[in-house]
């Protein structure tokens, strides 16, 4: 399609970012392979390419002889509309291609926010919105990603949903695909239900009782399982990668190559749906960390290394992981950062490893609660004290910022709760100030609005309103600049509750939520996620006209006995655990981590045939030779050899 699209480009903002050729992306002859993957990351080129998921499926597939991926990004408005007047369809970026030529459409949604740009990519695809209207020759439109734990409001538009991780589901997806070519459509539905991980919504009769709820949701196929199990990769060492980064053409929002020391958290912090539907801990080793970071950089060229998970510093291996990095890469000006850090996990060790290059990127911190009750009803177990020393170690070792995201709008949160985060923020400034000898030490305070998630303890939960939300961020506000003298080094960001609100009614949607999606994006809403498009009045509008009771998606809080819409897919955590957790919040009752502790049966192990898996002790990194001295050809450590397993 670059003939035809190359003339439009000069008339918007940033082309750079649709003509593809960035390091280490590639094409295949088309006719080399029968199965052909679009992946599609539904939001900007600048917020889609730096995705983790998406580039590790990207290398999964392209390695196969029988299979090509290609990437797809959502368009900026200034060039769909020229794309619409041209009659230029949705293209890939690697090789220019229609996308409705291909056999699947893989998009990766890590939040429900890009379910109006779906409809977009799906429009100017040529593909027909709805999945009953899609025959023989259109591409399987298929959802993943964390938001696709509850693809009902997208039930519509979707063929088929993977639940859990990608790495190995993809492959057989692509088996079924290419073992089915020349099949109707429905036939290769019924097969794909077949496979593992693998939700085919229309194979599934939702029936709705008097009061509103779900009735039953019943399988229409002897194809469709009763209940789909998520996908849960295990032995990362086995998985690498991705192990050449994609290097953007154009400006994106992380700039650094980044390793998954680890995948899953048992904290069991409540609000966190990444937390509990990635359990269980699985720890990539040391060594594989070492290699991954090694191969990274030299395909790449980046200068700063991102050692990524729900929190980094939990991994049980991070000291040995942090020095052997420092120690291999002293000299060289490459950094390395922790993009999140548990307060209870950092210390001086950790802090000087990671300044030991001269570079210091931020420090984020994330007590989410403003108050120590509050933190015990969501069980972010962290005093005020072990923050304030936290924060002021890092002031100590050479920060002069740190980053404090909290939430408001939590179950049972009060005024007060969130009033003490500016005295938090006051003390973390006076804290910084005798660590670093200095007064222009700073701390901004981030504030995200809360919003339950499926398959959390949470989900039972009444969304607050954003009118409440927005009031207790003004009067934080004026709780910071209360006290001129250590406000002025406090930086104040938060967003609004509107979105969220919207956010809310995505997230713990059904399929009539489906008719409101459809009706705002028709009404012209897109990129939800950037507050210059996003228009709260317009969904509210859409739900009126669709018939959808916005606060009964939201603000209402369900029975213990109520249906939920994801009922039927199953993340691995038994339905009674999850509610005891949420009657043990509403206690203020704290739950420990199941790593140190013995298990406390929230049934992802057994029902998944998984276990937790720890890093082996006594392994580094790499060795440590400098890096002009170093043989190419890494040495593996024979403890590695060993079972993984914990």
């Amino acid at each position: 399609m670059f003939e035809s699209l190359e003339p439009l480009l000069p008339r918007v903002r940033k082309p750079v970012q649709y003509v593809g050729g960035e390091r280490n992306a590639g094409t295949k002859p088309w006719d080399s392979v029968p199965v052909h993957w679009a992946l599609c990351y539904p939001d900007a080129y600048e917020v889609g390419l730096p995705n983790q998921g998406l580039m590790i499926l990207y290398e999964v597939l392209n390695e196969r002889d029988d299979a090509l991926a290609e990437r797809t990004y959502a368009v900026w408005p200034d060039l769909a509309a020229l794309m619409r007047e041209h009659g230029v369809p949705q293209f890939t970026v690697d090789g220019h291609r229609p996308v409705g030529a291909f056999d699947v459409l893989g998009v990766s949604f890590a939040t429900e926010l890009g379910y109006t740009n779906l409809l977009s990519i799906l429009d100017l695809a040529g593909i027909p919105l709805h999945a009953a209207d899609r025959g023989d020759g259109h591409p399987l439109v298929l959802a993943g990603g964390h938001a696709a734990f509850n693809p009902e409001p997208i039930a519509d538009f979707v063929d088929i949903v993977a639940l859990g991780d990608g790495e190995e589901v993809v492959g057989e997806i692509t088996d079924v695909v290419k073992a089915t070519q020349g099949w109707r459509r429905r036939e290769v539905l019924e097969r794909l239900a077949a496979v593992p991980g693998v939700y085919v919504p229309s194979l599934y009769d939702v029936t709705y009782g008097e009061d509103g709820a779900i009735a039953a949701v019943t399988p229409t196929s002897d194809a469709a399982p009763a209940r789909v199990h998520k996908r849960t990769t295990s032995d990362l060492d086995d998985w690498p990668y991705p192990k050449q980064p994609l290097v953007p053409m154009a400006e994106t929002v992380h700039e650094r190559m980044s390793v998954e020391i680890f995948r899953g958290c048992t904290r069991g912090c409540r609000f966190c749906q990444a937390g509990m539907i990635t359990r269980p801990v699985r720890e990539r080793s040391p060594q594989g960390v070492g290699e991954m970071v090694e191969q990274g950089l030299k395909s790449s060229g980046y200068h700063e290394v991102g050692l990524l998970s729900l929190s980094s510093a939990d991994h049980s291996g991070i000291g040995e992981i942090a020095k052997g990095l420092a120690d291999r890469y002293e000299g060289t000006g490459t950094g390395l950062s922790l993009p999140s850090t548990r307060v209870d996990a950092f210390n001086v060790t950790l802090a000087e490893e990671l300044t030991r290059s001269g570079r210091r990127s931020g420090l984020t911190f994330a007590p989410e609660g403003g108050s120590e009750r509050l933190r015990k009803v969501i069980n972010k177990m962290v005093s005020e004290e072990e923050l304030i020393a936290t924060v002021g170690t890092a002031y100590e070792h050479g920060w002069r910022q740190v980053k404090l995201y909290f939430m408001c709008g939590l179950p049972t949160e009060t005024d007060e709760d969130v009033l003490q985060i500016a005295h938090m923020a006051h003390e973390v400034i006076r804290a910084g100030r005798k660590a670093a000898g200095r007064g222009d030490v700073r701390a901004t305070v981030s504030i995200g609005a809360f919003v339950p998630k499926p398959h959390t303890p949470f989900q039972w939960a009444a969304q607050t309103a954003p009118e409440v939300v927005d009031a207790r961020l003004r009067k934080l506000r004026e709780a910071i600049n209360s006290d001129r003298s250590l406000g002025r080094n406090i930086g104040l960001r938060y967003h609004d509750g509107e979105p969220s609100l919207v956010e809310g009614l995505l997230s713990r949607g059904d399929r009539r939520v489906g008719r409101v999606i459809e009706q705002a994006w028709r009404d012209g809403q897109q990129f939800d996620g950037w507050s210059e498009y996003f228009s709260y009045e317009r969904w509210m509008a859409a739900a009126e006209r669709a018939g959808v009771d916005v606060a009964w998606f939201t603000t209402r809080e369900r029975g213990e006995h109520e249906i939920l819409p994801w009922d039927h897919l199953d993340s691995g955590l038994d339905r009674g655990w999850l509610w005891d957790d949420w009657q043990d919040a509403l206690a203020a009752e704290e739950q420990d981590d199941c790593r140190w502790t013995p298990c406390f049966d929230c049934g992802v192990c057994p029902t998944m045939g998984t276990e937790i898996q720890m890093a082996p002790p006594g392994s580094v990194p790499l060795s440590i030779t400098p890096v002009g001295e170093r043989s190419s050809t890494p040495v593996r450590n024979p403890a590695l050899t060993g079972d993984r397993g914990a």
